[in-house]
């Protein structure tokens, strides 16, 4: 018979578990499997059941009750032995007796390494559990302490089920299942050790250390001690990213999948494919990295063969694989520093932490990659120059390049020539495509097209979509079409001529609007773009059906669909090369004009989603720039269109430098700033206004020049590069004065006032900032008025007049609400939040909550921040590190220096009230890194204070 004590006491009966209704025979047979096949005294048995309050019939009850359980059970079970009963039950017919098993068993594997056979065994012995043992039956001494046994076991069964999961990256399964467990044993430190480590690998570092914030309260509020040594050491390595356990968060952080899909008829260049997968699988982690470069004239299939053979090898490559399209067939092959910055953002690098420097970024990067293993393939390079920057550190990485030449001069690069295909290859790649059928049916046919097509595999491709979009077309058509030598001229030879002939073909089947779309989409930019551009550059508000016709032609592709659900289409390189060629035999006027519809129209979208963004300052009066009307919807999601754009909008600014259209290159740069600084964007940022600034100041545009100026001593400003905004802002002051732009020197004069604010000359600042509003209040412009009125608040507290503040601060709060400005309204009470300490937190929560729905990053760091400072002032440690750990994540991801340097400084502080002398070394001497990378010696002295305060101490 088998029994069941871990919940309700139960046995099997027929097949059914029953519970004993009279609440004596439970405890005696509780009593009995506490004892089990040991005898029990009737002495034993009456102090269980009754203590010291015995009945004076006591033995006969006994008897009774065994006689009771005699018949439930069977005699031969339970049996009578002086000087008491004994229960006949082995310790495997019962649930404790099984968990101990699986329990043991699991815990062995687990020390074996072994944690698939661990997590199975554990959460077997776990899922045995259905309440507390014994939970129905009174708990005398025996009981209580068998319960206290087993519930014990059970934690420490729960612990190392945990360790098996985390092994496994199975965090979240580890998290729900600790919870309720945690808040039952809230001093058990290993308990909070596991849940600390599994938050902390799902990302949630602010809760880690808020975890360990309340364990160490209470063990001191309950025990009078410290964490021990392990939780501590655990939690300084959660403080500060300590990479040892980033490395274990691989099940967690998915690694980078970037390779287009594999080729789904790929055919043929089967000993190819071999020699490239030999290639790249032949590195070692004391080795150079293998690179593998594919040569071949275009439309031989390099890109093909190079996404087949990457997928092929991705299993070598366990941390993922990166795509770079190096553009080197383009007008304007990417520059390595872009290129960088890309992948460093894939790798989780972002805003201040990319280095300005192609050489640093460069070494980052292979610093980031040392010890994944990473394939990349780059896709179109135009030389190894472009190259070289990308390579890894060794050969725990690899690389595959596709190029038109031969990179001769890439040190250890393994060449592989592509030429045409065999005449097999070709006929399987055509079958494949047009349909077995059709071939079999038209068998001479078929070999003419693909004699004729060179077994050129792009030519044989244009020429079999062709006939897959024509079902009713025999192949005799396109043979006959092939067949004339005036159409194909040199046409299907390898090389260039041959690319050009197929290409000519497709375009001559095209009507004529269409031949003109696909050779106008060589004007526009090299990435994927969204469909709308066709109808701007013909000079209509639609094309939607023009690129059906080019998508059926085979002439552009659908890459991927944008967070916005706009389907993007992009002109293969090759592709691309033609319309460009071919667009080039235009007059120049017509392709002029076409140009400036294509960035009126991108001017007029950037500005329909600004508006729907936060109010900013920094929306300049509005140029003289052609604005083009298209039906796209930005409304909806403003700041998805921005990011489906992002990369998009920056070639539309170096398209209007290149076309000399300085106007259309300013203020495409100027209508994207709101977008870059709700997201902290600082990197696009910089880089669109270089390039329009350049423009601007070739064409002698004073207006253009002022704006860029201004808008680019603020990225400065947010870096913390003060030197560097000073002269660009007093530029823009002269041009703003020159030209009577009131508005644009009271935003000139403002920045210089944030910046003596932050220098701490509060006379200079303030009078900067009174008058910037003078000069407000003549414009008209009442959103900056709002945020000058609440910067000359600021201000007068930091020179210590809280009465005065309290009034700016009023006004500001006001005007905001006047005119609906909901950003501004939660940066003023953010900043109202510093005159009353009652009022504080009610301040900043309504910014917080304000912040958060504008989606605006940046401000909702500086709130997290006050909060975090309110905390510390009413000595809520647990808050503090909470927020304060939150805020310097955003503030390190936007690289906002100052801002993360000041959290981490009063968590040292923080740490140092508490005692804690080793969490507060790490949090001030990070604090202290951050200020002496942008030189400020005041917070930074004080820092190394406190810091020789703790060493000598």
């Amino acid at each position: 018979m088998r029994f069941r004590v871990l919940g309700r006491v139960e046995f099997l009966d027929d097949a059914e578990w029953r519970r004993i209704a009279a609440a004596k025979w439970r405890a005696l047979l509780a009593v009995l499997l506490v004892e089990r096949d040991r005898v029990v005294s009737n002495d034993r048995i009456a102090a269980e059941l009754w203590g010291e309050r015995q009945p004076k019939t006591v033995d006969n009850q006994i008897y009774g009750y065994v006689a009771r359980l005699r018949r439930l059970l069977g005699a031969e079970l339970l049996v009578t032995q002086s000087p008491g009963y004994r229960l006949h039950v082995a310790s495997a017919d019962t649930d404790a007796g099984q968990f101990a098993v699986l329990a043991d068993r699991g815990r062995a594997a687990l020390r074996a390494g072994d944690v698939e056979a661990a997590a199975r065994d554990l959460d077997a012995a776990l899922r045995l559990w259905r309440g507390d043992p014994y939970e129905d039956v009174p708990l005398s001494p025996m009981i209580r302490a068998d319960a206290d046994r087993l519930a014990e076991a059970r934690v420490d069964a729960l612990e190392d089920w945990a360790e098996a999961q985390l092994a496994r990256g199975e965090h979240g399964a580890v998290l729900a299942r600790l919870a309720d467990f945690v808040a039952r044993y809230p001093l058990r430190e290993r308990l909070r050790q596991t849940q600390m480590l599994a938050l902390y690998r799902q990302g949630r570092q602010a809760e880690a250390i808020g975890v360990y914030t309340e364990l160490r309260s209470l063990l001191a509020e309950e025990l009078g001690v410290d964490p021990g040594s392990s939780v501590q050491r655990l939690y300084e390595q959660i403080v500060r990213a300590d990479p040892a356990l980033a490395v274990r968060q691989t099940a967690v952080m998915a690694p980078v999948h970037q390779l287009p899909p594999d080729i789904p008829d790929f055919t043929g260049r089967a000993d190819t494919v071999a020699r490239v997968v030999d290639a790249l699988s032949a590195g070692s982690e004391s080795g150079p990295p293998p690179v593998a470069v594919l040569v071949g004239g275009p439309g031989v299939g390099k890109s093909s063969l190079a996404v087949h053979a990457a997928h092929a090898v991705r299993p070598r490559f366990s941390d993922g694989q990166l795509y770079l399209d190096l553009g080197g067939t383009s007008a304007r092959p990417r520059d390595p520093a872009m290129l960088l910055a890309e992948v460093l953002g894939a790798l989780g690098v972002r805003g201040e932490w990319v280095p300005d420097d192609v050489n640093a970024r460069a070494a980052l990067y292979r610093s980031l990659l040392a010890r994944r293993r990473m394939l990349l393939v780059l896709d179109d390079a135009s030389d190894a120059g472009q190259v070289r920057p990308l390579l890894p550190p060794n050969g725990n990485c690899a690389v595959l390049v596709t190029t038109r030449r031969s990179l001769a001069d890439l040190p250890g690069a393994r060449h592989v020539e592509l030429d045409v295909f065999e005449p097999e290859a070709a006929r399987e790649l055509f079958t494949a495509i047009v349909g077995e059928a059709r071939v079999a049916a038209e068998p001479e046919h078929a070999e003419a097209i693909l004699r004729a097509c060179g077994y050129l595999p792009l030519a044989i491709r244009i020429s079999g979509g062709k006939l897959a979009g024509r079902a009713k077309w025999p192949l005799r058509v396109l043979r006959e079409r092939l067949d004339d030598e005036s159409q194909r001229l040199d046409e299907l030879r390898v090389g260039e001529s041959g690319v050009r002939a197929s290409f000519e073909l497709s375009l001559r089947s095209l009507p004529e609007d269409a031949a003109r779309g696909f050779a106008l989409l060589g004007l526009s930019c090299a990435r994927s773009v969204p469909a709308w551009v066709l109808g701007p550059l013909l000079g209509r508000s639609k094309a939607d059906e023009v690129m059906d016709v080019l998508l059926d032609a085979n002439l552009i592709q659908v890459v991927d669909t944008d967070v916005t659900g706009q389907l993007r289409y992009q002109l293969p390189s090759l592709l691309r090369a033609f319309a460009v060629e071919v667009v080039g035999t235009y007059p120049t006027e017509t392709r002029r004009d076409a140009v400036i519809r294509l960035l009126g129209a991108w001017l007029y979208l950037a500005e329909r989603a600004a508006e729907h963004l936060p109010p900013s300052l920094f929306r300049p009066t509005p140029g003289t720039s052609v604005r083009v009307a298209v039906p796209v919807d930005v409304q909806r999601d403003p700041v998805g269109w921005f990011e489906a754009e992002r990369a998009t909008a920056l070639d539309a600014v170096a398209l209007a430098a290149e076309w000399g259209l300085d106007e259309l290159a300013w203020e495409l740069a100027a209508a994207m700033v709101s977008y870059y600084d709700l997201r902290s964007l600082h990197q696009d940022w910089s880089r669109g206004h270089e390039i329009a600034l350049g423009a601007v100041r070739e064409a002698g545009n004073p207006r253009g020049e002022a704006v860029l100026l201004t808008e680019l001593a603020q990225v400065q400003i947010y870096r913390d590069q003060f030197d560097a905004a000073i002269p660009n802002l007093h530029r823009a002051l002269e041009l703003y004065r020159q030209l009577g732009d009131r508005r644009g020197e009271a935003l000139a004069t403002g920045a210089l006032a944030t910046i003596e604010r932050f220098r701490g000359r509060h006379d200079d600042a303030l009078d900067h900032a009174k008058l910037a509003l003078d000069l407000v209040i003549a414009a008209g412009d009442r959103h900056i008025e709002a945020q000058l009125r609440n910067g000359i608040a600021v201000i007068h507290l930091a020179r210590g007049s809280a009465a005065e503040a309290e009034t700016w601060f009023e006004s500001a709060l006001r005007l905001s609400r006047q005119t609906g400005d909901v950003h501004r309204e939660a940066v003023v009470l953010r900043e109202m939040s510093q005159l009353s300490s009652d009022r504080a937190l009610d301040y900043l929560r309504a910014a917080h909550d304000m912040f958060e729905q504008l989606g605006d990053e940046r401000c909702l760091a500086y709130t997290l921040l006050r909060m975090g400072q309110v905390y510390a002032g009413r000595r809520d440690g647990v808050q503090t590190a909470v927020v304060l750990t939150r805020a310097a994540t955003w503030f390190q991801r936007d690289g906002d220096r100052m801002g993360e340097a000041s959290c981490w400084q009063l968590l040292g502080e923080l740490d140092i009230g508490y005692s804690n002398r080793a969490a507060a070394r790490v949090h001030l001497g990070r604090a202290l890194a951050l200020w002496q990378t942008f030189g400020a010696d005041e917070p930074a002295l004080s820092v190394e204070a406190r810091l020789h305060e703790l060493e000598v101490g």
